[in-house]
């Protein structure tokens, strides 16, 4: 998935993912899944990372990587499909999928010392 988004020099493949920063993935959720992220979001700047969103959003483009892939997706195709999957997210799957990505990157940094 990485060489697909990352296919062109100018990286337009990732302007589907804007809209999750600027208002806090606010629009991909229902409200009782966005208050479960943003409290995450908030408790995880405290305790794991300031940057757990960055985590969310790529537990969301890996939930979904076998559907961009096998559809070949561009940035039009990605921007409708997240569209169309506005509040019908999984939340606890994502969160959980977010949690497990940072403990992978702390075991990596780990590892290294």
């Amino acid at each position: 998935i990485f060489t697909m988004l990352t296919s062109t020099s100018d990286f337009t493949h990732l302007y589907f993912s804007y809209r999750w920063f600027l208002l806090d993935f606010k629009r991909e959720m229902s409200y009782d899944c966005i208050f479960r992220v943003w409290e995450t979001i908030w408790a995880a700047s405290r305790t794991f990372t300031p940057h757990f969103p960055l985590f969310f959003a790529l537990a969301m483009v890996t939930n979904y990587r076998d559907v961009i892939i096998a559809n070949n997706m561009d940035f039009t195709d990605m921007i409708k499909f997240f569209n169309e999957m506005a509040e019908r997210h999984d939340c606890v799957r994502l969160l959980t999928a977010a949690r497990a990505h940072v403990k992978c990157l702390q075991g990596l940094v780990q590892h290294l010392r």
